[in-house]
């Protein structure tokens, strides 16, 4: 039983990305990474900010 449900969540993780955005604090001014785990077709929405 435990085969399927690895085998589903192989086949379902294909759509799906890890995406780093590079984004500066106006307080500090330091650079800090933004991580987040998206669907593949809402990365450039989130690379432009919108999400």
């Amino acid at each position: 039983m435990a085969k399927k449900v690895v085998a589903t969540l192989q086949s379902a993780t294909k759509d799906i990305a890890k995406v780093y955005k590079l984004t500066k604090s106006t307080k500090t001014g330091a650079y800090t990474w933004k991580e987040s785990i998206i669907p593949s077709d809402k990365v450039s929405e989130f690379l432009a900010g919108k999400v």
